[in-house]
């Protein structure tokens, strides 16, 4: 049973909320332009960010793109730094209302769940069953629907002015992915399908959360009607379990049903059915039953954002604090897996200079 929940609005506008939705933004970024500009005057920028969302004026700023390859190449859209502690403030109060209809099995922007516990709880499972089914969806942020997602939303958020707001925040998005959708007709669609408004920034977390709740249905749908006894979810990546081949294709058959009433559709080409003991790869690793190892494409990945980081580096683009904190949490990500080797190569190259000799 979905609960719904009405007069949430003047928790969200007030004082206290915006104040906690500005320091966790501030996290990790407090040394960027932005946030040093907001941070010089902040109690006068969230009292006029404030006052902006009580008389209903806000309207989001314009997004800055750029773009990143992990593996494929990404369009990131960073909105704003008061768009962003706006995000804030919409999640703090409704993230604790879904959580209580989230299933277990849903790791990706998740407090307490992430990276790690999707890894561990999938070795848990390839442990138990025979085989695994890995898909995920194509371009599956692009091609979010606006009023399929609203609709979702609206089943639990019962404010209108929330509703308003966060409205808002989603056609903030629209168009930004467009060249990255593609067009994709479903049945009972028109010609004018291909113009329904869709798409969320890569970047907000408004738009990881959203695509949570939006997924939500489908978790459901597999733990509850189809009872897969082994299911990990982590952002569009999907994991299934089981001791039965074909009971494995039935269930992506049943997935792909479920997507399309959401105008999404599964990779056909990258969803594969494998042994169990052959491991399976997900999330950067290669993992088996009593085994973790860094995919190759991970460690490609890491020594490009290195070489970013030493060109950075050189030209004062970034500072020492940020650096650490990128490498720390980068080998903090490795270090549950077999990884001595690779960790003591990358440590050997880890070199920032500003006097423009090589790092290699």
């Amino acid at each position: 049973m979905v609960r719904s929940y009405s007069n949430l609005w003047p928790t969200v506008v007030s004082w206290q909320n915006l104040v906690t939705a500005y320091t966790r933004c501030r996290r990790r970024k407090r040394y960027k332009p932005e946030a040093i500009q907001f941070h010089f005057n902040w109690e006068s920028h969230l009292l006029r960010l404030q006052r902006q969302l009580v008389e209903c004026s806000y309207t989001p700023g314009v997004y800055r793109h750029f773009y990143i390859y992990d593996p494929k190449k990404r369009k990131i859209s960073a909105a704003p730094f008061r768009d962003r502690v706006v995000h804030h403030a919409v999640v703090n109060v409704v993230e604790p209302l879904f959580e209580r209809q989230f299933i277990v099995d849903s790791y990706a922007c998740r407090r307490g769940k992430g990276t790690h516990r999707a890894l561990d709880r999938a070795q848990e499972y390839l442990k138990r069953h025979r085989f695994v089914l890995k898909t995920d969806i194509v371009r599956f942020f692009p091609n979010i629907d606006h009023e399929l997602l609203l609709d979702r939303l609206a089943r639990t958020i019962r404010d209108r002015q929330l509703m308003n707001l966060i409205a808002t925040i989603i056609a903030s998005g629209e168009g930004v992915l467009r060249d990255e959708a593609g067009v994709s007709y479903f049945p009972g669609d028109d010609l004018f399908a291909a113009l329904r408004p869709k798409g969320l920034p890569i970047g907000n977390l408004t738009s990881q959360f959203f695509s949570n709740v939006l997924l939500d249905a489908i978790d459901h749908r597999i733990k509850e009607d189809l009872r897969v006894p082994g299911y990990v979810r982590y952002a569009d990546d999907f994991l299934l379990f089981g001791d039965s081949k074909e009971q494995l294709w039935f269930w992506r058959d049943q997935l792909a049903a479920a997507l399309a009433g959401l105008r999404l559709r599964l990779h056909e080409s990258k969803t594969q059915l494998r042994p169990t003991h052959a491991g399976v790869k997900f999330l950067g690793f290669v993992l088996r039953s009593a085994e973790r190892r860094l995919q190759q494409s991970a460690v490609r990945r890491f020594n490009r954002r290195r070489r970013r980081m030493q060109r950075d580096f050189r030209q004062g683009a970034r500072t020492t604090a940020e650096i650490r904190s990128s490498l720390q949490a980068w080998l903090a990500h490795i270090s549950s897996a077999n990884s001595e080797g690779i960790r003591r190569e990358l440590w050997r190259r880890l070199i920032f200079r500003k006097d423009g000799e090589n790092d290699d």
